[in-house]
């Protein structure tokens, strides 16, 4: 069962600071520019504790040093910004348990499609995938696990929110929280409209008869990672780390004659069973993926032509209008049907229809779903099969970079910056809920979920 847990969360004093000036993106879409941006806009800003600046002197993170030598590097100044700006009343805990409706209205990038996301943030408890009650959709990486794991054991504090997907058609939490999928039934209590226009709004929940309805409507649904994997699975490690040495079970289920009542609210077992999270409906309107093109450098004597050669001995490939911009090229691909996708060179464009009996022997190895999709084809038989890129390369040369932006990718080639780029379609949600729900996933940077869950409405501190 999936265990939520309603919280007192800390939040930013908003009579002590101006919303706007705090909050950022999530710490993995932040690009050095918007870091300096953040760090400017004010001494409270969040950026301070989720990716600090490095230092010259900085230090490994404290368990790698010898005994006795203290720590000093961005996880330290993290922990003590934090420290300082609670004990400044700058981050105040809330008097009441709560749990947060939260809903993003915006325009989809490229459009003027206006689109409105709700869910709502709460305590999420941590399983391990085994117990197939969360599931992943991509890969993940070592080293950013590593990164925030010596985060969250500075500061102890979750600071940004994963964002899980759910599957209600009958949508129950929306109708507990908005009274129904189209309208409010109070103003919000913070609104914030961030650098991108999205508008952020918050609804603080405490009527404890609410919060348990809407508990006990999560309990048998099943979670499905739509952002924040690597943050997920440092803090399972954690909270596993941190059930051995309280001698506290993590997995077990709740006692089944629990009563929850307005006395009587959820609480995870300690506080490392849980983390913050915001759970969206699946089957609400509003959700939005786009696709994160590939960009390849540092190809060695990469020749257009010899890779088209190449190209067409497993696509059927039409040649599109050289100077044709970027929207164009997207426009074009979007009313094609089935796994296509669009290769931009320095010698042209190339829309690359895959031909299933031909690529088939490539895709020997991967399970039914996820060989279906065009990302995981694009991997297989592009990358890997014709440009020698398997995904080991990838990682350790880093010569492909995941842009969402089509005329930064294109651009990127015609510079000649790039060898080359590809312009995929977006994974779409079915897809998702088919590859995650059996146990498969993605390769990296499959989906991107737009617009990203703000960073510091709410913080959960576990001291």
């Amino acid at each position: 069962m999936a265990r939520i847990y309603p919280f007192r969360a800390l939040r930013y004093d908003t009579s002590r600071v101006r919303m706007e000036d705090v909050v950022t993106q999530p710490y993995d879409k932040i690009t050095p520019e918007m870091q300096q941006a953040y760090y400017e806009r004010s001494p409270y800003n969040l950026i301070r504790i989720i990716l600090g600046k490095r230092e010259p002197g900085d230090t490994e993170p404290q368990e790698f040093l010898p005994a006795g030598e203290q720590a000093h590097n961005v996880y330290t100044r993290a922990a003590e910004s934090l420290h300082q700006w609670r004990k400044q009343r700058i981050l105040a805990e809330e008097q009441e348990t709560a749990l947060y409706g939260y809903s993003q209205t915006y325009t989809v990038p490229n459009s003027t499609d206006v689109r409105e996301r709700r869910g709502f943030i709460a305590l999420g408890h941590l399983y391990d995938y085994a117990d197939k009650i969360v599931h992943r959709h991509e890969q993940t990486f070592p080293k950013h696990k590593s990164d925030r794991m010596a985060l969250f054991k500075a500061t102890r504090a979750y600071c940004e929110q994963v964002y899980m997907l759910y599957s209600d058609p009958g949508f129950t939490a929306e109708k507990l929280i908005f009274g129904g999928k189209d309208k409010d039934t109070r103003p919000a209590d913070l609104a914030i409209t961030d650098e991108y226009g999205v508008v952020h709004r918050v609804w603080k929940l405490t009527d404890p008869i609410l919060i348990n309805l809407i508990v006990t409507a999560m309990a048998d649904k099943k979670l499905i990672i739509a952002d924040g994997h690597h943050r997920y699975e440092t803090s399972v490690a954690y909270a596993q780390e941190r059930s051995t040495q309280l001698k506290l079970p993590l997995g077990e289920p709740l006692d089944p004659d629990e009563k929850l009542s307005a006395s009587h609210l959820p609480a995870p077992p300690f506080p490392e069973a849980a983390m913050m999270m915001t759970f969206v409906n699946m089957d609400a309107p509003g959700i939005t993926i786009l696709p994160t093109h590939r960009v390849v450098f540092g190809l060695e004597d990469f020749s257009s032509p010899d890779f088209i050669t190449k190209a067409s001995e497993y696509f059927d490939v039409a040649e599109l209008a050289d100077d044709a911009p970027a929207a164009d090229l997207i426009d074009q691909l979007s009313k094609t049907t089935g796994e296509s996708f669009i290769a931009a060179t320095g010698d042209g464009n190339y829309l690359l229809t895959p031909r299933p009996g031909d690529i088939a022997p490539l895709m020997q190895g991967l399970p039914v779903r996820q060989s279906q999709l065009g990302v995981a084809q694009l991997h297989k038989v592009v990358l890997d099969k014709l440009l020698g890129l398997d995904q080991d390369t990838i990682t350790r040369l880093g010569n492909v970079h995941y842009i969402r932006d089509a005329h930064e990718a294109v651009g990127l080639v015609e510079s000649g910056e790039a060898d080359v780029a590809f312009l995929i379609k977006p994974i779409t949600l079915d897809q998702l809920r088919d590859v995650s729900l059996s146990g498969e996933v993605m390769p990296q940077k499959s989906t991107d979920f737009y617009p990203k869950l703000l960073s510091g409405l709410a913080i959960y501190a576990l001291d």
